[in-house]
């Protein structure tokens, strides 16, 4: 499995590793700086640099099986395995991501109801709602989000065990999705006095690093949900 170094410092941007596994059109390491396809959040792009000096551009990252995958667009050749390679995130589309990603745990903070689905994109993001009878304001929640945001709110990760969550079933918003088990705890995300919730994704330390956002448009998706799209104001 890939040691996963994001999860303890989600500023990391770079990181040397040993190639472990080679496949059709990704490659696997023993640690990396790259985070995978999860939570709504998009997977990480980046660079690798071989032993050899040859740079290969990763284009996405999922996880699997075998441990997180790099996806490029060609094959590494199998002689790679065992060797050291330097890899690096594009740091400016993830910390945008971190961004949009802690942005949307203020949504929540500041919308009650069960979220029923989301994505995260570059610049952009949405979360569904179950709401069926509630008038939401576009102003009102874009003034919310900024009012929270210029707090500068701490933003920190932190573990619980399985059975303080079991404990505490509130802190899960999602209502199709549960967060991960089996490994004795779950990694929550916690902005100080603000909210409180089960989170694998990597996201800014303060919520003013987020910058003034405002809500784009609200839709009605079905008769239960009410999705919110969020984007950049700058």
């Amino acid at each position: 499995m890939t040691v996963e170094l994001f999860r303890e410092d989600a500023y990391l941007r770079q990181a040397e590793a040993t190639i472990t596994t080679v496949g059709d059109d990704w490659f696997a390491v023993d640690q990396t700086v790259f985070y995978p396809m999860g939570g709504g959040q998009p997977g990480d792009m980046g660079t690798a640099r071989l032993a050899d000096g040859t740079v290969v551009q990763i284009v996405d990252t999922h996880k699997s099986d075998d441990g997180i995958r790099h996806m490029v667009e060609s094959p590494l050749e199998p002689g790679y395995v065992g060797q050291t390679v330097h890899l690096e995130i594009d740091w400016e589309r993830r910390h945008r991501l971190m961004r949009m990603h802690t942005c949307m745990h203020l949504l929540c903070a500041v919308i009650e109801g069960g979220v029923t689905g989301g994505s995260i994109r570059d610049g952009s993001a949405r979360l569904d709602f179950d709401l069926p009878d509630t008038l939401l304001d576009k102003e009102e929640i874009t003034s919310k989000i900024n009012g929270l945001v210029s707090e500068d709110a701490r933003v920190e990760p932190r573990w619980i065990s399985e059975e303080e969550l079991d404990a505490s079933p509130e802190l899960v918003r999602t209502m199709s999705v549960q967060p991960p088990r089996g490994q004795g705890r779950v990694r929550v995300l916690e902005i100080a006095d603000i909210d409180v919730q089960p989170c694998g994704g990597t996201h800014v330390a303060r919520t003013g690093e987020i910058g003034p956002v405002r809500v784009k448009k609200i839709e009605k998706k079905g008769k239960h949900n009410r999705r919110v799209n969020v984007v950049f104001a700058d």
